[in-house]
């Protein structure tokens, strides 16, 4: 039974983090309006909660996640919940996400 809020979509969008004891970068490969995927070298244990920067090759600059919290974690990826963004930043996902939506209906 699928669980999930939102539908998800494969990307591979460049990203960096951070955290109280944690700065790495790794690739969002999948993206939806609640969260993301995300794989790292590092490892990130589950219930850290981080700062996101997605680099969406459509956008001038990347789009801001101010808390992310860290829901799960396996190996090298780990999945976040999108728990505080601002309103503008939330207007660029909501639009991101409907884009590429769009493009899997082509």
């Amino acid at each position: 039974m699928e669980l999930r809020k939102y539908p998800r979509f494969r990307v591979q969008f460049r990203s960096t983090f951070s955290g109280q004891q944690i700065d790495g970068e790794g690739q969002a490969t999948d993206l939806s309006q609640g969260g993301c995927r995300i794989e790292s070298l590092l490892n990130v244990a589950s219930g850290t909660t981080l700062e996101l920067r997605l680099y969406v090759p459509e956008l001038d600059w990347p789009m801001r996640v101010e808390q992310a919290a860290v829901k799960w974690a396996r190996g090298r990826e780990f999945g976040l919940e999108f728990v505080r963004i601002l309103p503008d930043e939330e207007k660029t996902l909501h639009r991101v996400v409907k884009d590429l939506k769009s493009d899997e209906g082509e």
